[in-house]
């Protein structure tokens, strides 16, 4: 485990922010090493050199995902969006299946189900999602944390109504992976993209599928997910891989070339000095606020705080400097490991005034 010093100064040496930036919900920062490898992927193709680097990115990628997934490498796909592998998942029910979704979750996560027209989709609170598993629901669908508000669902509850009931469960972990420790391993299939508390660039997101790959059939499949990708670039793939990679979509060389080095510093870190890390921050911001008179969404244990009508001061903010979001009309501002107690403070007294 990291200490603090250690966790400090490879923090300082990687990021050089120019803000106060209270946004990773929205993207993260890019550490120097990403950058880096950015840089030297554009360079190998402007050079013409052979791309297999690149090719190689993708395969460590995956293998430091499942370490943080808390899977094998064997069931991790990747891709480039969450909805892309909803809609996958969306596409293996049956005509009539239930999908119990939570109230205004990210579209990501929930719109593949409704366009599929013959799916019983119902939608709950946040809250009640886990007791509202019932005999008869195929799928419970919903982020780890929600987008609009940081709110956390409770994930082992879910997990057990959802064995209770016979029910398969589909958690997006992309406003969670990077900060709060996830068992993927715990649901049937899950989802996360790069460029949030991955701190990687746009352009990847992975999936995690159970070993015998849950009833999906592979219906974006290409070439590179034939068991031998380079045999099975023409004409039908003759054998899909017989691992998760039978899921993937072609993969965005250069994301995964930067990505690859802003997942090794979240190893070197540690996920519990982030979490730790990220959630004092928001805990100190949630207890400024209500000594200043404003109460936010309660969401304990979460990066994310948001408060209630002021996201309209969301462009004010930003040409002081200060960098949040405004979501459903509320400020939303979410912290992760390049931010200090300075960073919340400069915030607060913005908002005081």
């Amino acid at each position: 485990m990291e200490t603090t010093e250690t966790f400090e100064s490879l923090v300082r040496a990687e990021f050089t922010p120019r803000t106060t930036y209270l946004n990773t919900a929205s993207n993260s920062l890019l550490p120097a090493r990403t950058v880096a490898a950015l840089s030297e992927a554009a360079l190998l193709r402007a050079e013409g050199r052979p791309l297999t680097p690149l090719h190689e990115n993708v395969e460590a990628c995956r293998a430091a995902y499942a370490r943080l997934a808390g899977v094998p490498a064997t069931r991790v796909a990747l891709g480039a969006s969450v909805a892309a592998h909803t809609g996958v998942i969306a596409a293996s029910l049956p005509a009539g299946a239930e999908v119990l979704t939570a109230e205004d979750d990210f579209t990501s996560v929930l719109n593949p189900f409704h366009v599929r027209g013959d799916l019983k989709v119902r939608t709950v609170p946040l809250e009640r999602i886990a007791e509202s598993v019932r005999p008869g629901t195929a799928l419970v669908a919903v982020s780890a944390a929600q987008s609009a508000d940081g709110r956390v669902a409770d994930l082992p509850a879910l997990r057990e109504a959802a064995r209770e009931h016979g029910a398969r469960t589909y958690v997006d972990f992309s406003q969670a992976a990077g900060w709060l420790p996830m068992d993927a391993d715990a649901h049937d299939f899950t989802a996360a993209v790069s460029f949030k508390w991955l701190l990687g660039p746009h352009g990847a997101a992975f999936l995690t599928v159970p070993e015998d790959f849950g009833g999906l059939t592979p219906v974006l499949a290409g070439w590179v997910a034939g068991e031998k990708p380079w045999d099975s670039c023409y004409g039908p793939v003759a054998e899909l891989a017989r691992s998760a990679r039978r899921f993937d979509l072609t993969h965005a060389l250069f994301t995964f070339a930067g990505l690859r080095r802003s997942l090794e510093l979240l190893e070197e870190l540690g996920v519990a000095a982030v979490h730790a890390h990220d959630t004092a921050l928001a805990d100190r911001f949630r207890a400024g606020l209500e000594a200043i008179g404003h109460a936010p969404v309660r969401a304990p244990g979460s990066a994310i705080v948001s408060v209630p009508r002021l996201g309209s001061r969301q462009p004010a903010l930003s040409e002081a400097g200060i960098e949040v979001s405004n979501r459903a009309g509320n400020l939303r501002a979410s912290f992760h490991l390049y931010n200090t107690a300075a960073d919340v403070d400069r915030l607060l007294d913005a908002l005081s005034g």
